[in-house]
């Protein structure tokens, strides 16, 4: 491995102290404009990278903001794209980070995570899909789509029932009555937020609801895989499924499609998300987009204004329905 590049190479390329290359990279006085100029570029020639924890250190920030997530599935790195490209131009850069991808154990992630990045490493951080509300942190916090909802931190989400009744109330237009739903974890505030709008809009269409169609999809391919069957397995099987989340609507229709059943002429399927797996895939998947990227750059505008003084926000962004061809008028 080829050696770092420090501060004394650049000072010595340069032909000038130590210290006027900290004044020159860190913004301080007393440095002539001709000096700059030259220190910079000798810097972009060595290809000199002070360390962030010095940086921190010196200057009690790192111009650094930590997009801090469980995994990197697809959820979650749309959102890196929006925050990405909100922070194009500003002086910030990104970190993500991974909290949950070790062995052991994996509850309490968020504060782990917090604890070794903060006011180190980052000076503020987006935490996407938080499963606990940290109570101290040394850095400004945004939550997009906490498991526990909008209290404490300020957050990001999506209007969750108002996209799940409407994915719901569009089976319901196709003719659909057996209408079965893959619920989220049950741990997390907006799982209980979708079931709501699928109850909602049965219950506005005079449907009755049966607790028998509604089995446990985890929001993961491999526990959706069994409340596929159950639904299927039932001696009056639905003729569409509204499912919490995209890769549960995906795995729905593979076991459908496993099964000897056609989609969207035997079962009808809606997702949640619009990741872009659910237009890719063979049918189309009608979903409910939830504005990924928007929401990701809607963070950093709520976080940066925090690290100016303002106050915490809770902002709920629109869902919207997407049709596409994995949903079908009801079979006769």
């Amino acid at each position: 491995m080829s050696r770092r590049i420090t501060i004394h190479d650049v000072a010595r390329a340069a032909g000038v102290s130590v210290a006027t290359v900290s004044k020159a990279i860190n913004g301080r006085d007393g440095v002539s404009p001709a000096t700059l100029e030259h220190v910079q570029e000798v810097v972009a020639q060595l290809g000199y990278e002070s360390s962030l924890v010095a940086t921190s250190l010196r200057r009690s920030r790192t111009d650094v903001i930590g997009v801090l997530v469980a995994e990197f599935e697809p959820f979650a790195v749309q959102l890196l794209q929006g925050v990405s490209a909100a922070l194009q131009g500003t002086r910030f850069d990104v970190l993500a980070y991974a909290g949950s991808v070790s062995a052991g154990e994996h509850a309490g992630w968020e504060r782990r995570s917090l604890s070794r990045l903060g006011g180190t490493l980052i000076d503020g951080a987006i935490l996407v899909t938080p499963t606990t509300t940290p109570t101290q942190s040394t850095v400004p916090i945004v939550a997009i789509d906490p498991h526990a909802g909008s209290d404490g931190l300020a957050s990001v989400s999506v209007r969750n029932t108002d996209g799940a009744f409407a994915a719901t109330a569009h089976l319901i237009s196709l003719g659909h009555r057996r209408i079965a739903h893959l619920r989220g974890r049950t741990d997390l505030e907006s799982a209980h937020q979708r079931e709501e709008g699928y109850r909602r809009a049965l219950e506005d269409a005079g449907i009755g609801f049966d607790p028998a169609l509604v089995a446990d999809g985890g929001y993961r391919t491999a526990a959706s895989t069994a409340g596929a069957n159950a639904v299927l397995d039932l001696a009056d099987p639905p003729t569409a499924v509204f499912a919490a989340n995209d890769l549960s609507g995906i795995e729905m229709i593979r076991v459908a499609v496993g099964r000897g059943l056609r989609v969207p002429e035997d079962l009808s399927v809606v997702g949640f998300d619009d990741i872009p797996e659910a237009a890719a895939h063979v049918p189309q998947l009608t979903t409910v987009r939830q504005p990924l990227t928007e929401m990701g750059a809607e963070a950093v505008r709520v976080l940066l204004a925090m690290l100016d003084g303002g106050p915490q926000e809770h902002v709920r962004m629109p869902a919207e329905l997407v049709v596409r061809t994995s949903t079908a008028a009801a079979p006769r």
